[in-house]
């Protein structure tokens, strides 16, 4: 059996999970071990605290905090500098994204790009249009801003789109849905538009931007505040990542 503490198997979560990430400001990972349990296969807990950790997509989380309960591994992987679980196990997870985190996502070629050249409906005829930079924002009051301008491509007329929507769990718990839309002084382009806009948001809000290694988080509660934007989520953790 080797001989690990706590500090050195968290050092080897905290590589694993590390290596998922294109940057992180910092990161602490925790985990409690009882040397007695470890030789029979479990570890008392794990859980993870991180900020400025840069996922899938260019989108940015504040801070997240994800603790375990009991968790069975194979103790033989430990002399292999692994964490390997015999059995899935349970977590909470809560994140926390700011309205620059979501904003810096919604500017990233990946989002612009898909936002060119699209085929709407405009006053009963159909245009191409090309979006300028989409702002993304938290007034508070449960509910999330998108604003952009509209460039036609036929006419190069501009046209501003704005609108407020509320943020509720889908009902599987995997997608935030987008409620309750509501326009800014008409500025309204088409319904196909807004739809676009509306998916952009839903894309980048998917929980499967927010899994490390082998997991999979169910939405619970979400909090749409001045600023920020709160996901708490049960996980089932399949296998932790790693490095």
């Amino acid at each position: 059996m080797p001989d690990l503490d706590d500090q050195a198997i968290s050092k080897v979560a905290e590589l694993g999970i590390k290596s998922q990430l294109d940057e992180v400001e910092n990161l602490n990972v925790e985990i409690d071990i009882d040397p007695l349990k470890v030789i029979t296969g479990a570890l008392n807990s794990v859980s993870i605290a991180g900020m400025g950790m840069v996922m899938k997509q260019d989108l940015r989380i504040e801070q997240m905090e994800f603790s375990t309960g009991s968790v069975a591994i194979n103790p033989l992987s430990l002399a292999f500098g692994k964490i390997e679980l015999t059995h899935p196990t349970e977590a909470q997870a809560i994140v926390t994204l700011t309205e620059s985190d979501i904003n810096r996502a919604f500017s990233s070629e990946f989002v612009r790009g898909k936002m060119q050249n699209l085929e709407v409906q405009v006053n009963g005829e159909t245009a191409i249009v090309d979006t300028q930079k989409i702002k993304f924002g938290l007034p508070g009051g449960g509910k999330i801003l998108l604003s952009t301008e509209v460039v036609l491509q036929d006419s190069q007329e501009r046209k501003p789109v704005a609108f407020t929507a509320v943020p509720e769990v889908s009902l599987t718990g995997q997608q935030i849905s987008l409620e309750n839309v509501e326009y800014v002084d008409s500025q309204e382009l088409s319904p196909e538009f807004t739809e676009a806009m509306l998916n952009q948001a839903r894309e980048l809000l998917d929980l499967r931007n927010f899994e490390l290694g082998d997991m999979s988080l169910q939405l619970k509660r979400l909090a749409a505040l001045k600023g920020k934007l709160i996901l708490e989520s049960e996980a089932i953790v399949n296998q932790f990542p790693s490095s």
